[in-house]
């Protein structure tokens, strides 16, 4: 083997080896201190996809917790709205059951008045009539009746409340 040759090998394995050392020290590189950052990026990485699922299984929970919710308050409006009509309707046969009853009992009162009221016209009528009778005969018999005629009637009715008191 000629110098040159031997020259040329050596570069060759020179260049061998220095790639195998520069291969050697990127790896080392690598493992020492790239691939940590890189599998603690992972980590966090992985960590927040978890977070993310986790809060997306809480959300999708409590959405399904609001939706029964939301349907059990809709079945509670739907029972209060049918007890409301209920009340509302009894509310309204009881109001008028006593308007009704109020309106009969009045309609009774009024005619109770009414008779009353005709009773007290009646009377008032009667003793009207006999008043103006009574100033008309007191005219009349004014008129008809003369001192003799008057003593004799005076003394017939003094005479005959006489009689009543004997007995």
């Amino acid at each position: 083997m000629s110098e040159e040759r031997l020259y040329l090998e050596i570069s060759i394995w020179s260049q061998v080896a220095s790639s195998i050392l520069f291969l050697g020290a990127l790896i080392f590189i690598w493992n020492k201190w790239i691939q940590p950052v890189v599998m603690a990026a992972q980590g966090r990485s992985n960590a927040q996809i978890a977070e993310s699922e986790r809060h997306r299984d809480e959300a999708r929970g409590a959405l399904d917790a609001l939706r029964e919710e939301i349907e059990s308050a809709r079945r509670d409006a739907e029972l209060i709205e049918q007890r409301a009509e209920l009340h509302a309707q009894r509310e309204r046969e009881s109001i008028l059951k006593d308007a009704t009853e109020a309106g009969e009992r009045a309609l009774r009162d009024a005619g109770g008045e009414l008779e009353r009221a005709r009773a007290a016209a009646r009377l008032r009528l009667r003793d009207e009539l006999l008043e103006r009778a009574l100033q008309i005969a007191r005219r009349d018999a004014a008129t008809r009746v003369d001192p003799a005629l008057d003593s004799r009637l005076v003394e017939r009715f003094v005479g005959s409340l006489e009689e009543i008191a004997r007995g």
